[in-house]
């Protein structure tokens, strides 16, 4: 019914724009008025049902909060030490690309750099970064797929238009090395570089990019993170999708953005493609264009909405903390009551389902996550030592502290060299719940691969920071001779550490990943049965504790401690089987440091500023400042020298590279003298233009793939 009622909007709209085309010259403003009310219109019916499942959820995650701060809880203390900013005064890389340019349909040389944020931003060269200039745009790649191929580019975006297959890409390659950025809702990036190694290492540091990108959600923010997550997932459980979602990444506007669009694409689709005229490569072209120009007045407005609803509840949280901790036990006493009456109602449907349909599949997609997780981890472990063993030789050959220092330079960021740690996240790449994934909604095995991946990340970074903590306080009390002595009693500490580690995390993430896989599944086929029931228990609840109280929680609370038990026994099982490596649960560590905690709040180590007798560089204001450092190193042609001006290997220029059939020459020349005025003489001169950004100084959507034509320019022409 919603469909049909959207549907009838939009076509009452087009209708008004023809109508309007008739008596006003100035129609297009109005079309593109109409486009923008209809999509804000649909955005802002999602987001109030989202605004008040989150405010709801706000309340919730306070009290939670409050009460974890006055109970505790309980969870194994780890043995490493955790660097609170690993990438201070670091970028994780730099260097040249060829970039694919949709306003001309040329390839361009451009340079581009990843800072510590992982957004990339990319500019007309490397003269432009060094100058502080604004960078022509800025890619965040939460949502992204990395693609090495233009096949696996066309197998995607075959599916964007119903009814549409094809085979030929739109695009030429300039070299046989591609590199694409895949969005599902934004703009697609194209790249290319000149080797395969070059490949290898920008594929590794995009899909670093995506990786930190999808990371989620800060944990750090204990009432805004819970709260928002839940409110998402009961909005599209409201919606009929239960199960784990791809496209849950990135920040909190990007999230809801994919939340709109999950549903608005569609429709617009089918109403939008039987207009698009032209050979099928136009059509999907042009169809990528109005879907980035929708994505992007999208994610503006779930921007706006979402602080206004996050400034609302926080205006609201002093007076809802002073009533929780007022009312502490009434409310605890009230929440158990509740829990005991719907445990009643749901407590034997939920042990009949899960012992039909999860106790059987428990063994089975647990050992199908602990064979790949388990290698990767044991990967790192071996990563590590590696790295360990050849600074210990090197030692051997130059046992000074300067040479130490340089090699801890390079090891200290070993965490996030994309590259290095690329056979790590290979392992747990092999990840596979087929056979399983239809059954249980898991849309795609991604979600827990790449969870799987950054806490393989943060485990090698505190086994380096320990590492570094630990052989620097050795230091202070060592002889030159003793260093490779003192090297491998700190690797055997900070071994057994790791290990014990490991173990923790990885049990953690199992009992994670199988209640992700289950509760959702259990919800579904419990919720037609049990949901009508619930609102007869809201009836019981206190109004002055109904905001802490909702039996929707309470019912998704006692689902989830029902298959607890279950999952809890098969990690424990499988610990007692002294299987990949895994401590059992009443092994506990000794704490052989009892003054290492203290090491944990040192900043990170300058070894090349302490011991390389390194100094601080001026620039020409006379002031200090750091140089950055770059995590991953320049790639350089065996054989060839290393480029003094760039950090990645030199591309042909452009005069080098064919352009597609139908290029003339004027073109090419118009283009070069644009290149040419736009050069840096002034910072406003190669700067991009204003209208290119918008009041916030975020960069406003490119203007696509043909001429000056943008995704609502198109919905226009199409009226």
């Amino acid at each position: 019914m919603l469909k049909v009622h959207i549907c009838h909007s939009l076509k009452l709209n087009v209708h008004c724009f023809k109508h309007h085309v008739k008596h006003n010259k100035h129609y297009s403003h109005c079309i593109l008025n109409s486009v923008c009310l209809y999509v804000s219109a649909q955005t802002g019916v999602v987001m109030g049902k989202f605004g008040h499942l989150y405010e709801q959820q706000y309340a919730v995650a306070l009290f939670n909060k409050v009460r974890f701060d006055i109970e505790g809880g309980g969870s194994p203390q780890p043995q490493l030490l955790h660097r609170k900013i690993p990438l201070e005064n670091k970028s994780i890389f730099s260097g040249s690309l060829f970039q694919y340019l949709d306003e001309n349909k040329k390839w361009r040389n451009r340079f581009f750099f990843v800072p510590d944020s992982y957004n990339i931003s990319y500019y007309d060269n490397k003269a432009a970064h060094d100058r502080h200039l604004h960078p022509k745009g800025t890619i965040n790649c939460a949502g992204c797929k990395v693609l090495t191929s233009i096949e696996q580019y066309m197998d995607l975006i075959s599916n964007c238009l119903p009814g549409e297959l094809g085979s030929s890409p739109f695009l030429k390659c300039a070299t046989q090395f591609p590199l694409i950025l895949w969005h599902p809702y934004a703009r697609h990036y194209y790249f290319c570089v000149a080797t395969e190694k070059e490949q290898q290492k920008w594929h590794a540091v995009l899909l670093d990019c995506v990786r930190h990108a999808n990371d989620g959600l800060s944990e750090e923010k204990k009432i805004q993170t819970p709260a928002f997550t839940d409110a998402v997932r009961l909005y599209r459980q409201a919606q009929g999708h239960y199960g784990t979602w791809e496209m849950m990444c990135g920040e909190p506007s990007q999230i809801l953005s994919n939340l709109v669009m999950e549903g608005l694409l569609p429709v617009l689709r089918d109403l939008i493609s039987p207009r698009l005229k032209g050979k099928l490569h136009d059509r999907q072209r042009n169809w990528m264009l109005i879907s980035d120009a929708v994505y992007s007045l999208v994610q503006g407005q779930c921007q706006a909405q979402y602080e206004a609803v996050l400034q609302k509840c926080e205006v609201a949280r002093s007076s809802l903390e002073a009533s929780i901790r007022t009312d502490m036990d009434q409310i605890i006493t009230s929440k158990e009551h509740i829990t005991n009456k719907i445990r009643e109602v749901v407590l034997h449907k939920s042990e009949k389902l899960l012992k039909v349909s999860i106790q059987p599949y428990i063994s089975s997609i647990l050992d199908a996550l602990m064979e790949p997780t388990s290698r990767g981890f044991a990967e790192v472990r071996d990563v590590f030592f590696r790295e360990l063993v050849d600074m210990s030789k090197n030692t051997l050959n130059d046992g000074t502290k300067e040479a130490l220092a340089q090699h801890m330079e390079k090891i200290s960021m070993l965490a996030f060299h994309p590259v290095k740690m690329q056979s790590c996240y290979e392992k747990v790449e092999q990840l596979s719940l087929e056979g399983l994934q239809q059954r249980f909604d898991v849309s795609s095995p991604s979600v827990f691969v790449q969870r799987a991946q950054i806490l393989m990340r943060e485990q090698m970074d505190d086994a380096v920071y320990t590492f570094e903590q630990i052989l620097h306080q050795s230091l202070e009390s060592q002889t030159t001779e003793e260093l490779c002595k003192t090297i491998q009693r700190c690797q055997d500490r900070v071994i057994k550490k790791f290990d014990y580690d490991s173990s923790t995390v990885r049990k953690r993430f199992f009992r994670e990943a199988l209640l992700q896989i289950f509760i959702p599944y259990m919800l579904k086929q419990l919720s037609p049965s049990c949901a009508p029931e619930l609102p007869r228990f809201q009836e019981l609840i206190f109004e002055d504790f109904s905001s802490f109280i909702l039996v929707e929680n309470i019912f998704e609370e006692v689902v989830l401690h029902s298959v607890m038990k279950d999952i809890m026994m098969a990690v424990k099982e499988a610990a007692v089987q002294r299987r990949h490596n895994l401590y059992r649960d009443s092994i506990v560590l000794s704490n052989s440091d009892p003054s290492l905690h203290l090491l944990g709040e040192n900043p990170s180590i300058d070894w090349a500023g302490e011991y390389g007798g390194t100094q601080e560089e001026v620039d020409d204001t006379g002031e200090d400042r750091r140089r950055v450092k770059q995590v991953v190193s320049m790639i350089q042609i065996e054989g060839s020298p290393a480029l003094p001006s760039e950090s990645c290997m030199e591309v042909p220029g452009v005069n080098d590279i064919l352009e597609e059939d139908g290029e003339e020459e004027e073109e090419d020349e118009e283009e070069e003298n644009s290149d040419v005025k736009a050069s840096p003489d002034k910072n406003e001169s190669t700067s991009p233009k204003a209208s290119e950004y918008a009041p916030d100084g975020t960069r406003t959507p490119s203007c696509g793939a043909f001429g000056e034509m943008d995704g609502f320019s198109l919905l226009i022409h199409l009226s």
